[in-house]
């Protein structure tokens, strides 16, 4: 059975022998899409979840597949339903599966339980109308704790139910507010708060929502951590199985003025009043025991004025009841930790860590500190870290390489591959790897570059440059196979695209990211035309006759201030973009972090709010520009692309609005997608 990871190798290594194909929109999207992979608590085996996209959504499907951690056999299915599973957690004897999914019958998620070693079909745990996220097993195998989001004051889920049914039943509709915040990213939301339940699992058993009736969740800024995919309330157990841990604020109320501190309380499993562990202002997330129960971490980010804080890695001693002896682990690592596991023996963690276009795995000694690198990949990069017995796993993936599941062998410094549902294709298309540069800005900034080449490139040759600028702008670009901005597919009709972290990007420190306070748009914005410069000084093969400029979010932010400032760029691309900082900052889903980067309120029209926001400088608008937007995004509302192609409609700049009614901040259907590429390649072709 090795042979099956022997040829995971060959196919990852062997070149075809027939010339490779440009990649498609078609390829992109229909290729599988592996993610979530949770290693056994004994090492043995992997699960993960495997999408099978279509353009049709009611042909996709998404299930939960398993694989031995060695890569001895392949990986085989374990789940065959129309509703995918999420939440996948392993029972702590590695012989059951707790999920959550939305089945035939169900009106919201609830938790399964699978059976490995029985088989069958799993079984429903859950019947909860408020709906099931995120199961953790109790230490000793026999309970569930996992999270819903109830109505205020209700004591249980028949007074959940109730309450739906009076919502249902009114006569109005309305939306009533008297606090912050209304909305967030796509969705609006309501009364509802997060709550954690604990559930055994014989037959018959009843749910104890263990907030219910607490003063804590009576608070009026009470909540959990906002996502794109909900809200949630990080929680684990602890050692003996008597409490449960977890991260909540009580300062949500407060975020039109200020940021929410969110704390960690130790809340009792048979329900009672929460004490709080923590009173620290910053924000913790994801609270982990290390085995032997004596000790407990988090990731903590501090909150103070500035714009960007690096996300820390704090330890704690545990006495059963209390924390004490606070110390930040990665204080010498200067990057935000992403993610992180503790070994089995409790002396090792591993974090993982953004730095200049790759994610890299880094170790830290849980008794001295002092980072180091694990692995030190100069391609792509690992995301989705889970560790069980002594097997350490991910998911790795490049601008090359679709996502897979694999193993990462610390003495040897590198991974082994123990998935490949992608290989084969990716290995037939060209799909060359990134170049890198650096250059020393006119600020005396040291800037990192990444160029994506077309299919069939020669340096013989002469390619208009495409400057693609990235959202944030607390991020970074990666050596990644994305869906949203492939690479390769916009480099396709033979472009090279230029990838440039300027100030305020991640992975470089957080000096670095913190730059962007109180110069959003015109200190990045010349880092990107200087980066332009160098890369055609540096390559050749660039036509500085033919450039083009786009982005999405704060890309498309910068791209609408190109069009206020310069006229270098023979057409601009601007998905989801702000034009005008005043509007954005009264119509976002978030005001309070726009007020801190822009030095001061919007009415006391400090330089920043007069001097880089591009509505104000319309009389420059000359270049022909796309604008796109999502009609459900609430983070850059409707109604700044609105102005932007008002302001563009009056100036008679050659212009086009495309807007998807379905689609939020990103466009993620399938046809909406192709179209979406279509508008943006055909715009360039224009041009170009």
């Amino acid at each position: 059975m090795r042979l099956f990871a022997s040829a995971l190798l060959l196919l990852a290594v062997l070149p075809p022998a027939f010339p490779k194909k440009v990649l498609t929109h078609e390829t992109m999207w229909l290729m599988k899409r592996v993610s979530a992979p949770k290693v056994s608590p004994d090492g043995r085996w992997i699960v993960f979840t495997l999408l099978t996209p279509s353009y049709d959504r009611q042909q996709q499907s998404s299930d939960l597949w398993i694989v031995p951690a060695d890569g001895s056999a392949p990986p085989r299915q374990l789940t065959a339903t129309k509703g995918g599973e999420g939440g996948v957690a392993w029972s702590p004897d590695s012989k059951r599966l707790a999920f959550t999914a939305k089945r035939e019958g169900d009106d919201a998620a609830q938790v399964y339980v699978l059976d490995l070693d029985l088989g069958g079909e799993a079984r429903r745990v859950t019947s909860l109308s408020t709906g099931a996220d995120t199961p953790i097993w109790r230490p000793d195998g026999q309970a569930l704790l996992f999270s819903s989001r109830v109505y205020p004051g209700a004591a249980d889920d028949e007074a959940n139910r109730k309450a739906e049914a009076e919502r249902k039943q009114r006569k109005y509709n309305a939306r009533v507010y008297t606090a912050f915040p209304i909305r967030y990213w796509d969705r609006w939301l309501d009364e509802r708060r997060p709550t954690l339940l604990v559930q055994t699992l014989e037959e018959g058993a009843k749910p104890k929502d263990l907030l219910a009736g607490s003063r804590l969740a009576e608070e009026a800024g009470f909540g959990g951590k906002l996502s794109s995919g909900g809200e949630s309330l990080p929680a684990a157990w602890t050692p003996g199985g008597d409490a449960v841990v977890f991260a909540a604020t009580v300062d949500r109320h407060r975020t039109a003025y200020a940021q929410a501190r969110m704390n960690l309380y130790r809340a009792p499993a048979t329900g009672g009043e929460p004490v709080a562990l923590t009173n620290d202002d910053g924000a913790y997330d994801s609270p982990v025991f290390a085995p032997g129960g004596k000790t407990l971490y988090a990731l903590f980010e501090p909150i103070n004025s500035q714009v960007y804080n690096l996300t820390r890695l704090a330890r704690f001693a545990w006495n059963g009841a209390q924390v004490s002896e606070r110390r930040v682990l990665s204080q010498d690592l200067d990057r935000s930790v992403d993610a992180f596991c503790v070994a089995p023996d409790g002396r090792e963690v591993y974090l993982l860590a953004e730095e200049a276009g790759h994610t890299k795995l880094f170790t830290v000694s849980a008794g001295h500190g002092g980072v180091r690198k694990a692995v030190d990949t100069a391609l792509g990069i690992y995301t989705d870290l889970s560790m069980g017995g002594a097997t350490l796993a991910g998911l790795w993936q490049s601008v090359s390489h679709p996502a897979e599941v694999v193993r990462l062998d610390l003495s040897a410094g590198r991974h082994t591959a123990v998935t490949a549902f992608n290989a084969a294709a990716a290995a037939e298309i060209d799909l060359p790897p990134l170049r890198h540069f650096w250059f020393t800005s006119r600020r005396g900034r040291r800037i990192h570059n990444m160029v994506a080449l077309p299919p069939g490139f020669s340096e013989a040759n002469k390619y208009p440059l495409f400057v693609l600028m990235h959202g944030g702008p607390a991020n970074m670009w990666r050596d990644q196979f994305f869906l949203r901005w492939n690479y390769h597919l916009l480099a396709s009709p033979g472009y090279v695209l230029l990838l440039t972290d300027y100030s305020g990007s991640t992975g470089y420190g957080e000096q670095f990211a913190q730059f962007i306070q109180g110069d959003p748009l015109a200190g990045p914005a010349d880092e990107i035309n200087e980066a332009a410069d160098e890369a055609i000084r540096l390559f050749p093969f660039i036509d500085a006759s033919r450039q083009a400029a786009g982005g999405a979010s704060y890309g498309g932010h910068l791209a609408n201030w190109m069009q206020a400032t310069t006229t270098r760029y023979r057409c601009l691309i601007s998905h989801a973009g702000l034009v005008n900082l005043e509007s954005q900052w009264g119509t976002s889903d978030v005001i309070y972090h726009r007020e801190m980067t822009s030095l001061g309120p919007v009415w006391e029209q400090g330089p920043v709010w007069r001097e880089q926001n591009p509505a104000r400088r319309a009389a420059n608008f000359k270049t022909p520009m796309l604008v796109t937007i999502g009609e459900k995004d609430y983070r850059v509302p409707l109604n700044n692309s609105i102005e932007n192609w008002s302001l563009l409609q009056r100036l008679r700049v050659p212009s086009k609005l495309v807007v998807f009614p379905e689609e939020n901040h990103w466009i993620q259907d399938g046809e909406n997608s192709r179209f979406f590429y279509q508008q943006v390649l055909d715009w360039l072709k224009t041009y170009l």
